[in-house]
């Protein structure tokens, strides 16, 4: 079941990039498509414009222990990725077949174009026994050979007459994973390599990415053995989660909230326990997925440009048509739901908080803040809307807050974001624009450890 959760979001990470809106062969961002994780071939001159050929990820595992002791424990890694498939059309005529870019059959669109398919290898189990007391164990390589291949399918017209071909071609894939793992502070730390050994010579860009592990990442499954988070470690774990390197891959906990007996190792950086949204219909290919959005965007697309969308490959034939298809009501629940970002493990992390009945995104639909009345205690003194205190930038998340330092300001509002930071509104004394700016909202946004008040009236405590 964790496995499987995995597997959703990784497959998100799979095709990142593989699409781009609006979808079309014609369009001059799919002809330069880009996905993470692409390891491409070692031996790429520098105008075939190849990636690096390797990532490398390591882990912490910590040991179970049951009735009998120490349990064995072994760690089974899953290699995913992607392998590049040229689509061309051929044209039946008096000299035989004959490629063309498109071919129209009974009014539909036939186009020549790249699809992809999809690659799991799992390797042998990895076994860790000795890992635990602190000795170290034979790493073990394993080579990953996935073969190239041509298909056709033939093209027919209404009445069954053969028009044309498909011709698909894959070139062979060849790569390596190296699995190692040593004792590190009474943790197993595992190191997963992956590189791409294709031996031959490469000149042009398709030639390279013809060859490459495209969108390529990780599942590693422990069996009698608990991942770490690397993000969040234990105060024990701590120091040796700092000495864990990645290069290209980055491990987080996947599956349900709790779970720790499975790790993505993604070439995005992800939060631990990544998940789809519940109000996604389904993939988009676009960065985060910002659904609604798309959709909507889908939908001004004209017929005639939906029609080369699903000409142009399968997936995007099915963006357009769950799209065309999407009710009003359906379309209505992606636009979203507040979920708490500090939702505990034993707590639904998906679930909505606040009052259900007011909308989120509507500020003045919801009285339970109040910028220009609530407040913030700096130093035991209470700072709101009028507060006089003097600038201190140390966050430097802006060049021209430099230019700040040591000035007095005005506070305009004290606010807070939905992740529970809170952030200080002002207008600097100085300013001969200062009411001009607070007049139309303009304002400077610090953090309460950015700021000394200088009020005298000090309050011990205050919720």
């Amino acid at each position: 079941m964790t496995l499987d959760q995995a597997r959703a979001v990784a497959d998100a990470v799979l095709y990142e990039g593989y699409l781009l809106y609006p979808y079309r062969a014609s369009s001059s961002k799919n002809r330069s498509r880009w996905q993470f994780g692409v390891l491409g071939p070692p031996q790429a001159s520098p105008h075939s414009f190849a990636e690096q050929p390797s990532m490398t990820m390591q882990c912490l595992l910590e040991p179970v222990r049951d009735d009998g002791g120490w349990a064995p424990t072994t760690v089974t890694v899953h290699l995913r990725f992607l392998q590049l498939q040229t689509r061309s059309v051929e044209q039946l005529g008096a000299g035989g077949y004959q490629p063309v870019e498109e071919l129209l059959v009974d009014g539909r669109s036939v186009l020549s174009w790249q699809e992809a398919t999809e690659c799991e290898i799992g390797l042998p189990p990895y076994a860790l026994d000795d890992v635990f007391p602190g000795a170290s164990t034979e790493p073990a390589e394993h080579r990953v050979q996935v073969a190239g291949g041509e298909e056709v399918e033939a093209i027919l017209a209404g009445d069954g007459t053969p028009v044309g071909r498909l011709v698909r071609r894959r070139a062979p894939l060849d790569a390596t994973v190296r699995v190692a793992a040593g004792g590190d502070d009474g943790y197993a730390r595992l190191t997963v390599a992956v590189r791409n050994t294709c031996p031959d010579e490469v000149t042009g860009k398709d030639e390279a990415i013809a060859v490459s592990l495209i969108g390529a990442h990780l599942l590693l499954v422990a069996e009698r053995a608990c991942f770490v988070s690397l993000l969040e470690p234990s105060v024990t774990a701590a120091a040796a989660a700092a000495r864990c390197r990645q290069d290209r891959c980055y491990p987080v906990l996947a599956g349900p909230p709790g779970a720790r007996d499975v790790v993505l190792g993604s070439p995005i950086i992800l939060y631990d326990h990544p998940e789809i949204a519940a109000e996604s219909a389904g993939a988009l290919f676009d960065s985060t997925e910002i659904d609604e959005i798309l959709t909507l965007r889908v939908m001004t697309m004209t017929d005639a440009e939906k029609d080369e969308a699903r000409a142009t490959d399968p997936r995007a034939a099915e963006i357009i048509d769950r799209c065309d298809a999407m009710s009003p009501d359906t379309l209505a629940q992606l636009h979203g739901v507040l979920r708490d970002p500090h939702a505990h493990p034993e707590q639904d992390a998906g679930a909505g908080f606040g009052d259900p009945d007011v909308p989120w995104w509507d500020p003045a639909a919801d009285d339970s803040v109040a910028p220009e009345t609530d407040e913030v205690l700096i130093d035991g003194v209470r700072v709101a809307r009028g507060s006089r205190v003097r600038v201190h930038p140390s966050r430097r998340a802006d060049a021209q807050d430099l230019f700040f330092a040591g000035q007095v300001a005005r506070v305009t509002a004290v606010l807070s974001d939905v992740d529970g930071g809170t952030h200080v509104a002002l207008v600097l004394e100085e300013d001969p624009a200062a009411d001009l700016h607070e007049w139309y909202g303009r304002y400077f946004y610090f953090a309460p450890d950015e700021l000394e008040p200088l009020d005298t009236t000090r309050e011990e405590s205050r919720p």
